[in-house]
């Protein structure tokens, strides 16, 4: 067969089917186009998921009857004054949109310029282009589509249901409109309800329109990122690691206000919360990467979402180095959604989020806080234990040990809890409940009382502990609850990575090898990857075709279940390719290591022994989650508790 030139109606539709693959894929274009002509106002409306109708209209600079003309026509643009595709300050520039939706969709642009008497209009109907006529336009831009793929009918097969387009487009908008916090944007339309997002201005302005379109909880549990490296600027927010999501919908990357997802910086995500987030859940991020438009390619795909970095690793250190500075930073903080479930979870009998608040007979609301007299102890860190040093002589308080908080508790005494005018039957009934209640002088004689000041710390005064799993602390302004496991974890692991970070981890040598049954490929596999073992304290060798002996283990893992440690090992390695790096890996075997070696769920702590855990969460970084992403700590402030009571 000969070679013949392809008409241009034919030329379109190729480039329409790269460049238009749904109707969000037109809403993209013409939206930035809206952007890069200066306009402040953007309204948007659809119509069957804008299948039928998508009409955008702005108030940019607008195009005169020449322009006009030759904007439908194939690689007509007026955004490479140079012809330097290394140049690009655009959204757009590549002069394939507005032909390419012309060639399958009934295309109507109606513009006005300022210099021009009045507007102008074009229509493009399956390629085919029709004469510019005057038309009445304020100036801008307003652009209609209507019947998209009516000339490629089977395109319309691959569209979803009018709902799932929609979304899209909305997504689309969303994304827009994150990197122009200074543009009014509009969406309405018979398919949807109608939202609308008001210009940000000011210095918060980027905040406050992340602000409009994630929710106030993402910006109350949002880290401020600002980085900057060898002409790279990196700005933002990241959520905390404990505020996160099932799908990764809510990240946004923006290089040069264009909104990318791009391989690098998705995977450079990971890395960055790898050690503080579960594998299954995905952080919300809102980040910004400003740099020389010479130093990144956007010409790699007709649709512009994906780059290319000249110095890709120099990018994807920035991020993940700037990620793990802002977690070091936020210290034990954890997201206050955690708090908000709390509550929800635990409203009054009977009640919910619209039931009206229960009033005592009196009508008033009042606190009493505990009568204490506690004697000045002096409390160290040992390693993974939680050992006071000797406690300086004091006055014992006759109180409620923790130990045996986890049947029942009291912080008042019988004299607190009653009134001079209880009756006599009552006085009884209380003596009765304190009989009961009241620790023995056994149980007494293993108390330690804390310092009065622990209240004024971040996370309190350890109180009790329930079902020998949670530590309950009292703050000046409420209560928080603590997961020991998941809080050791961190606290154990911070130290190991510290440790290696300085390759002076100890070991101890096992009076007896532990000998870990396995099946003899994971024992291969742990045989190949014993030198990286060693460099994290656990020195291990095969035994026999199905076994490994473990002679070594960290010293500061004293309660460390080897058997479960190797086994889970084992199937780390197995899953982690060959080429990952080394430190990543070490740190993911440290995280393995602590969540075994650390005090685990159904262990019963003395009172020093919660007391030094909560003052080191309070010091260690990234204290506020486990190694898995879950939360170690939630806080109830003292009127959420009373609005539970309905005594607020």
């Amino acid at each position: 067969m000969a070679v013949r030139q392809l008409s241009d109606t034919v030329i379109n539709k190729i480039a329409a089917g790269e460049v238009i693959e749904r109707p969000a894929s037109v809403i993209k274009e013409l939206v930035e186009n809206a952007v890069d002509a200066g306009a402040t106002r953007i309204e948007v409306v659809t119509a069957a998921g804008g299948k039928s109708l998508m009409r955008i209209t702005d108030n940019g600079s607008g195009m005169t009857q020449e322009d006009l003309s030759l904007a439908v026509q194939r690689h007509c643009t007026s955004k490479l004054p140079e012809d330097d595709l290394m140049l690009i300050k655009t959204m757009g520039f590549r002069g394939e949109a507005l032909p390419s939706i012309g060639s399958v969709a009934k295309l109507e642009i109606s513009t006005r310029h300022q210099s021009e008497p009045h507007g102008w209009k074009i229509e493009v109907n399956g390629g085919k282009n029709s004469e510019v006529t005057p038309a009445a336009l304020n100036q801008g831009t307003r652009v209609e589509v209507k019947d998209l793929f009516f000339s490629v009918p089977a395109r319309l097969k691959f569209l979803k249901t009018d709902r799932a387009e929609a979304m899209a487009i909305t997504e689309v908008v969303k994304r827009v409109a994150l990197a122009n916090p200074g543009i009014r944007f509009s969406l309405a339309g018979p398919d949807r309800r109608a939202v609308e997002y008001p210009a940000c201005q000011g210095e918060n302005a980027h905040l406050a329109r992340i602000g409009q379109i994630l929710g106030a909880d993402f910006t109350k549990n949002a880290l401020e990122i600002d980085a900057e490296r060898e002409g790279v600027h990196l700005y933002g927010f990241a959520g905390l690691p404990t505020f996160h999501r099932a799908n990764a919908q809510h990240q946004f990357f923006f290089v040069n206000g264009r909104p990318v997802r791009d391989k690098l910086l998705l995977g450079a995500l990971r890395a960055g919360y790898s050690d503080v987030l579960a594998r299954d859940r995905h952080p919300v991020v809102v980040l910004n990467i400003d740099l020389d438009p010479h130093h990144v390619d956007v010409n790699v795909h007709p649709a512009k979402a994906d780059v290319r970095f000249r110095d890709g690793q120099l990018v994807r250190g920035l991020l993940v180095g700037a990620l793990r500075h802002a977690f070091l930073a936020s210290g034990h903080r954890a997201s206050s959604a955690n708090t908000q479930s709390a509550v929800d979870a635990i409203r009054p009998m009977g009640g919910g989020a619209g039931t009206a608040p229960m009033r005592s007979h009196s009508g008033a609301s009042t606190y009493r806080p505990p009568r204490e007299n506690f004697a000045p102890r002096d409390y160290t860190w040992q390693q993974s234990d939680f050992r006071p040093a000797e406690p300086a002589p004091g006055p014992a308080a006759d109180v409620m040990p923790a130990e045996a908080a986890g049947t029942q508790s009291s912080f008042f005494s019988a004299e607190e809890g009653s009134d001079a005018h209880v009756a006599p039957g009552l006085q009884e009934e209380q003596a009765r409940f304190d009989a009961v209640t009241q620790p023995s002088a056994d149980a007494r004689a293993h108390d330690h009382e804390l310092p009065v000041d622990r209240e004024a710390f971040p996370l309190g005064a350890p109180r009790a502990q329930l079902h020998e799993t949670y530590i309950i602390s009292q703050t000046k302004d409420g209560l928080v609850i603590v997961d020991q496991h998941a809080a050791h974890e961190r606290l154990v692991y911070e130290r190991l990575k510290a440790d290696l970070a300085k390759d002076a981890v100890a070991r101890q040598l096992l009076l007896i090898p532990e000998i870990v049954e396995l099946p003899e490929d994971e024992v291969s596999l742990l045989e190949e990857r014993a030198p990286e073992l060693e460099e994290v304290g656990l020195v291990l060798e095969r035994f026999g075709p199905g076994a490994i002996a473990v002679r070594e283990t960290p010293a500061m893992l004293k309660r460390l279940n080897i058997k479960a440690l190797v086994k889970d090992l084992a199937d780390d390695f197995a899953e982690w390719e060959a080429s990952s790096r080394l430190r990543e890996k070490l740190d993911l075997v440290a995280a393995t290591m602590a969540c075994h070696g650390s005090v685990r769920a159904g262990r019963r702590m003395r009172p020093e022994e919660m007391d030094a855990l909560l003052r080191e969460m309070e010091v260690t970084p990234k204290s506020g989650q486990c190694n898995h992403g879950r939360p170690t700590w939630i806080e109830l402030k003292l009127s959420d508790i009373e609005r539970l009571f309905g005594r607020s």
